[in-house]
Protein backbone atom coordinates (compact mmCIF):
# COMPACT_ATOMS: atom_id res chain seq x y z
CA UNK A 1 0.00 0.00 0.00
CA UNK A 2 1.38 3.64 -1.06
CA UNK A 3 0.34 6.72 0.88
CA UNK A 4 -1.67 9.15 -1.41
CA UNK A 5 -3.76 12.46 -0.53
CA UNK A 6 -8.05 11.53 -0.20
CA UNK A 7 -11.00 13.57 -1.36
CA UNK A 8 -12.95 13.90 1.54
CA UNK A 9 -14.95 15.89 3.71
CA UNK A 10 -14.46 17.62 7.57
CA UNK A 11 -16.28 19.36 9.74
CA UNK A 12 -16.29 23.07 11.47
CA UNK A 13 -13.87 24.19 14.34
CA UNK A 14 -14.61 27.89 15.23
CA UNK A 15 -15.36 28.79 11.50
CA UNK A 16 -12.10 26.86 9.93
CA UNK A 17 -12.57 23.98 8.19
CA UNK A 18 -11.38 20.75 10.09
CA UNK A 19 -9.83 18.19 8.54
CA UNK A 20 -10.92 14.49 8.54
CA UNK A 21 -7.50 12.07 8.47
CA UNK A 22 -8.29 9.03 6.50
CA UNK A 23 -6.03 5.45 5.93
CA UNK A 24 -7.74 2.79 4.18
CA UNK A 25 -5.78 -0.21 2.63
CA UNK A 26 -7.32 -2.83 0.62
CA UNK A 27 -6.39 -6.04 -1.92
CA UNK A 28 -6.24 -4.10 -5.21
CA UNK A 29 -9.70 -6.14 -6.54
CA UNK A 30 -12.53 -4.87 -7.49
CA UNK A 31 -14.94 -4.81 -4.67
CA UNK A 32 -18.54 -5.67 -6.40
CA UNK A 33 -21.64 -4.52 -4.80
CA UNK A 34 -23.69 -6.63 -2.71
CA UNK A 35 -25.56 -7.42 0.54
CA UNK A 36 -23.97 -6.76 3.46
CA UNK A 37 -24.50 -7.02 7.19
CA UNK A 38 -22.97 -4.06 9.67
CA UNK A 39 -22.17 -5.12 12.85
CA UNK A 40 -19.56 -3.69 15.94
CA UNK A 41 -16.42 -5.00 16.38
CA UNK A 42 -16.04 -8.70 18.31
CA UNK A 43 -17.00 -8.53 21.80
CA UNK A 44 -18.57 -4.94 22.03
CA UNK A 45 -22.32 -4.10 22.09
CA UNK A 46 -24.15 -1.02 19.98
CA UNK A 47 -25.35 1.30 23.08
CA UNK A 48 -27.23 4.30 21.24
CA UNK A 49 -23.70 6.78 20.02
CA UNK A 50 -22.68 3.23 18.64
CA UNK A 51 -25.57 2.39 16.50
CA UNK A 52 -25.33 6.16 14.87
CA UNK A 53 -21.84 4.95 12.97
CA UNK A 54 -23.11 1.43 12.40
CA UNK A 55 -26.39 3.71 10.63
CA UNK A 56 -24.02 5.90 8.90
CA UNK A 57 -22.00 3.30 7.32
CA UNK A 58 -25.02 1.36 6.17
CA UNK A 59 -26.54 4.43 4.46
CA UNK A 60 -22.89 5.11 2.85
CA UNK A 61 -22.72 1.75 1.29
CA UNK A 62 -26.49 1.73 0.79
CA UNK A 63 -25.83 4.22 -1.49
CA UNK A 64 -23.09 2.29 -3.32
CA UNK A 65 -25.32 -0.46 -3.80
CA UNK A 66 -24.51 -2.61 -1.38
CA UNK A 67 -28.34 -3.20 0.13
CA UNK A 68 -28.53 -4.49 3.66
CA UNK A 69 -29.30 -8.36 4.39
CA UNK A 70 -31.89 -9.50 5.78
CA UNK A 71 -30.10 -12.36 7.08
CA UNK A 72 -26.68 -11.09 8.05
CA UNK A 73 -25.53 -15.00 8.12
CA UNK A 74 -26.26 -15.00 4.21
CA UNK A 75 -24.78 -11.97 3.22
CA UNK A 76 -22.15 -11.44 0.58
CA UNK A 77 -19.71 -8.88 2.90
CA UNK A 78 -19.42 -8.20 6.64
CA UNK A 79 -18.78 -5.06 7.43
CA UNK A 80 -17.02 -4.80 11.32
CA UNK A 81 -17.53 -0.92 12.62
CA UNK A 82 -15.78 0.23 15.44
CA UNK A 83 -16.05 4.47 16.79
CA UNK A 84 -14.14 6.11 19.49
CA UNK A 85 -14.86 9.67 20.62
CA UNK A 86 -12.48 10.80 23.08
CA UNK A 87 -11.88 13.88 25.07
CA UNK A 88 -8.56 15.72 23.77
CA UNK A 89 -9.22 18.51 26.85
CA UNK A 90 -10.26 22.07 26.55
CA UNK A 91 -9.57 25.37 24.38
CA UNK A 92 -10.64 29.21 25.15
CA UNK A 93 -12.49 30.70 22.06
CA UNK A 94 -11.09 34.31 21.24
CA UNK A 95 -13.50 36.52 22.84
CA UNK A 96 -16.01 38.66 19.88
CA UNK A 97 -15.53 41.93 21.44
CA UNK A 98 -12.20 43.31 22.62
CA UNK A 99 -12.24 46.33 24.48
CA UNK A 100 -8.79 48.25 23.46
CA UNK A 101 -6.80 50.87 25.70
CA UNK A 102 -4.08 52.93 24.61
CA UNK A 103 -1.74 56.19 25.34
CA UNK A 104 -0.58 58.88 23.69
CA UNK A 105 2.70 61.66 23.86
CA UNK A 106 2.71 64.56 26.36
CA UNK A 107 4.44 67.79 25.63
CA UNK A 108 7.08 68.42 23.56
CA UNK A 109 7.22 64.90 21.46
CA UNK A 110 8.45 63.13 24.24
CA UNK A 111 6.14 59.98 23.62
CA UNK A 112 4.88 57.83 26.67
CA UNK A 113 2.53 55.11 26.06
CA UNK A 114 0.89 52.23 27.40
CA UNK A 115 -1.60 49.76 25.45
CA UNK A 116 -3.67 46.42 25.80
CA UNK A 117 -6.97 45.15 25.43
CA UNK A 118 -9.40 43.00 27.11
CA UNK A 119 -11.72 40.70 25.68
CA UNK A 120 -15.68 40.01 26.87
CA UNK A 121 -17.49 36.90 26.01
CA UNK A 122 -14.48 33.95 25.24
CA UNK A 123 -16.12 30.30 25.96
CA UNK A 124 -13.89 27.37 26.98
CA UNK A 125 -14.75 24.67 25.00
CA UNK A 126 -14.06 20.48 24.76
CA UNK A 127 -11.83 19.18 21.67
CA UNK A 128 -13.29 16.00 20.65
CA UNK A 129 -11.70 13.62 18.68
CA UNK A 130 -14.18 11.30 16.84
CA UNK A 131 -12.79 7.93 15.16
CA UNK A 132 -14.84 5.65 12.85
CA UNK A 133 -12.86 2.43 11.94
CA UNK A 134 -14.45 -0.30 9.23
CA UNK A 135 -13.42 -3.91 8.30
CA UNK A 136 -14.80 -5.54 5.15
CA UNK A 137 -14.98 -9.06 5.16
CA UNK A 138 -16.56 -11.90 2.05
CA UNK A 139 -18.45 -13.73 4.07
CA UNK A 140 -17.47 -16.69 1.52
CA UNK A 141 -14.28 -17.12 2.79
CA UNK A 142 -14.07 -15.09 5.68
CA UNK A 143 -11.00 -12.61 3.88
CA UNK A 144 -10.24 -8.95 5.22
CA UNK A 145 -10.78 -7.43 1.27
CA UNK A 146 -11.05 -3.61 2.74
CA UNK A 147 -10.07 -1.68 5.84
CA UNK A 148 -10.24 1.93 6.66
CA UNK A 149 -10.01 4.52 9.56
CA UNK A 150 -11.51 7.94 9.40
CA UNK A 151 -10.81 10.47 12.47
CA UNK A 152 -11.33 14.14 12.88
CA UNK A 153 -11.53 17.07 15.75
CA UNK A 154 -14.40 18.91 16.46
CA UNK A 155 -15.37 22.03 19.23
CA UNK A 156 -17.82 20.74 21.43
CA UNK A 157 -21.41 22.49 20.33
CA UNK A 158 -19.91 24.14 17.36
CA UNK A 159 -22.48 23.20 14.27
CA UNK A 160 -22.15 20.27 12.97
CA UNK A 161 -20.42 18.29 15.84
CA UNK A 162 -23.52 16.07 16.92
CA UNK A 163 -22.49 12.48 17.09
CA UNK A 164 -24.97 12.22 14.11
CA UNK A 165 -23.35 14.69 12.07
CA UNK A 166 -19.75 13.58 13.13
CA UNK A 167 -20.57 10.32 12.36
CA UNK A 168 -22.09 10.55 8.70
CA UNK A 169 -19.36 13.05 8.33
CA UNK A 170 -16.55 9.91 8.64
CA UNK A 171 -18.09 7.29 7.02
CA UNK A 172 -18.73 9.52 3.54
CA UNK A 173 -14.92 10.83 4.02
CA UNK A 174 -13.88 6.75 4.63
CA UNK A 175 -15.88 5.54 1.35
CA UNK A 176 -15.32 8.43 -1.03
CA UNK A 177 -14.36 6.68 -4.17
CA UNK A 178 -14.48 3.41 -2.48
CA UNK A 179 -12.77 1.17 -2.95
CA UNK A 180 -9.94 3.57 -4.25
CA UNK A 181 -6.81 3.53 -3.75
CA UNK A 182 -4.64 1.72 -0.91
CA UNK A 183 -3.71 5.12 0.97
CA UNK A 184 -3.27 7.64 3.86
CA UNK A 185 -4.83 11.43 3.60
CA UNK A 186 -6.16 14.26 4.80
CA UNK A 187 -9.28 15.88 3.88
CA UNK A 188 -10.91 18.63 3.33
CA UNK A 189 -14.66 19.55 1.92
Amino acid sequence: ARPISLAGCSTTMGGRSAPVDVTRYHLSQPIPAGTLAVQPVSGTTAGPEAQLYLDAVAATMGGMGFATATDSAKADYLATVDFRRTDRGQVRTRPPITIGIGGGSYGGGVGVGAGGSVGIGSKTKTVYASELAVQLRRRGDNTVIWEGKAITETLGAADGTQPTDTATKLSNALFKGFPGQSEIGRAHV
